[in-house]
């Protein structure tokens, strides 16, 4: 049974900056697509981030030049650092992950940006 642990989320002023931490408990040979969503209260979850395997990354438009994802492949784990927040980023952080044919999800960890 494949778990994704998130971890880095927290409070922090306008300008800050967090970073968040997402890692599979199991070991697995290969993950591919990693990635980050948001989920705001009130609103739909929205893709902010993804990168394959070899590293190629996407982003959403708002957090273009202020957020960065990278991965461990060694670790399975997938990072995403957090620069210039706003409070328009408050949200639960959901990290996931493709295994095979299948996508998991982390439980989501809350971030506030408080203005």
């Amino acid at each position: 049974q494949v778990q994704l642990v998130e971890s880095g989320g927290g409070l922090v002023q306008a300008g800050g900056s967090l970073r968040l931490s997402c890692a599979a408990s199991a070991t697995i040979f290969r993950i591919n697509a990693m990635g980050w969503y948001r989920q705001a209260p009130g609103k739909q979850r929205e893709l902010v981030t993804t990168i394959t395997y070899g590293g190629s990354t996407n982003y959403v438009d708002s957090v273009k030049g202020r957020f960065t994802i990278s991965r461990d492949n060694a670790k399975n784990t997938v990072y995403l650092q957090m620069n210039s927040l706003k409070p328009e980023d408050t949200a639960v952080y959901y990290c996931t992950a493709e295994i095979g044919s299948r996508n998991y999800w982390g439980h989501g960890t809350q971030v506030t940006v408080s203005s």
